[in-house]
């Protein structure tokens, strides 16, 4: 079909294309939604442009505030987590800034478990601290230290289950219990659950999610890793339930002007479909690879919630496996190598490695290793880590054979026991 209207009508060429006046036909449908890029949206009046609204989805006004792109994958991620309204930000840690920057002000405080992701620990240093904005670590696994931190100044705490690095697995609903009883708002780094492992706006599995459940005020996912899968795409999210929150979050968004590109969001959307499949493979493979370190004697301390044994296990299990035997966990997992091997021999070990690679994030399809310094990034050595150097493994998509294989050619060249 085409439009017998033509471009000579116009004095020029380039006015023609402009404005040509063929509309493709409506009704296409197709596996993959379309994809909308805009930072300009027409609108047929002025008196439309006026009335449109956008903090409810229900018209367009500029790219920045959403596109049937984004809103749809806005919408598909609270499916994922249980949320009701979600915001795109260009990264995980531009969610936990969003967050903090929504709900905190001069004179606040915010609590931070000791073992939280480094970033978010360096964003309340420094500007959070430059803004009048304190902040103090708790105990992560410990819900009496988080209530004797919470101070009349406290207006937001954060939670990891489990820590970024060592993997403590918390009491997740004890600690939100604690939050509740003093009023305080509790935000959730949800990027290891990915909305898979449990369900953060329904801890106790009672409620999905409904009123009177216990969950999490806000859940903030680094889209970065599982739901994009690639390891090739920068995003985060920001997900609530409760309405308000929802539009004090969005507004804030909305000033700071932050957006994520189309291109990104289709590719987000593209790997969702699967998100549940590649979690469960990264999940299968990480616990092989964990139950090889376990046995080993360079191995000083295995740290995988759903070992027993690994700081947290049982939080993890009363969390994520309610029917014992069903229970997920992300394809991410630490080994303490044992003291008696240097940080050099350490080192050694990780870039003997011919499959893993070296580089931070996970949630990709390639394995990636990385060796930490936990002494530099806790405020003291925790007393159920035990000493030695640790390093984090995030399993890929590969055959946990040839992972094993590696693992063994690597420890036997740079780890030889005496």
């Amino acid at each position: 079909m085409t439009n017998d209207a033509n471009t000579s009508s116009f004095a020029h060429i380039s006015t023609g294309l402009i404005h040509h006046p063929y509309t493709p036909p409506a009704g296409f449908d197709a596996p993959q939604p379309g994809v909308f890029k805009a930072s300009t949206v027409y609108f047929p009046t002025v008196a439309d442009m006026r009335q449109r609204e956008w903090k409810d989805k229900s018209a367009y006004t500029y790219g920045l505030h959403g596109t049937p792109t984004t809103y749809l994958l806005e919408e598909r991620l609270c499916s994922l987590e249980g949320g009701l309204q979600c915001v795109l930000v260009p990264s995980g840690l531009a969610a936990l800034a969003l967050v903090a920057l929504a709900v905190l002000k001069t004179g606040d405080e915010v609590l931070i478990p000791d073992n939280a992701y480094g970033p978010n620990k360096a964003l309340a240093d420094g500007e959070l601290r430059h803004f009048g904005i304190t902040h103090r670590f708790y105990d992560p696994m410990d819900p009496q230290d988080l209530s004797r931190q919470i101070n009349e100044r406290t207006r937001l705490v954060w939670l990891e289950a489990p820590g970024s690095v060592s993997m403590e697995f918390p009491d997740l609903p004890e600690m939100v219990r604690r939050c509740r009883e003093r009023g305080v708002l509790c935000a959730l780094d949800n990027t290891w659950g990915a909305g898979l492992a449990f369900n953060a706006f329904d801890l106790l599995g009672d409620g999905a999610g409904g009123e009177g459940s216990l969950a999490v005020d806000i859940s903030a996912h680094a889209l970065t890793k599982y739901p994009s899968g690639g390891g090739d795409v920068l995003m985060g999210s920001v997900i609530t339930r409760d309405a308000a929150l929802h539009l004090q979050i969005k507004l804030c968004h909305m000033r700071l002007g932050l957006g994520v590109a189309a291109n990104d969001a289709e590719t987000v959307l593209r790997s969702l479909p699967s998100i549940a499949l590649r979690y469960a493979a990264h999940d299968q493979t990480a616990r092989a690879l964990a139950a090889w370190w376990q046995v080993h004697p360079q191995c000083a301390q295995l740290m995988h919630p759903a070992f027993a044994g690994a700081p947290g296990h049982a939080h993890w299990q009363a969390l994520c496996d309610r029917e014992p035997g069903t229970g997920q966990a992300a394809g991410l997992f630490s080994v303490m190598i044992d003291a008696r091997f240097s940080q050099a021999q350490v080192d050694a070990f990780c870039d003997g490695l011919k499959l893993f690679k070296i580089g931070y994030s996970w949630g990709g399809p390639v394995s990636l290793v990385v060796p930490y310094d936990i002494s530099s990034m806790r405020q003291a050595w925790p007393g159920h880590l035990k000493p030695g150097t640790l390093v984090r493994f995030s399993t890929g998509l590969e055959s946990a054979q040839d992972l094993i294989l590696d693992l063994h050619q690597a420890v036997q060249a740079h780890l030889p026991m005496a």
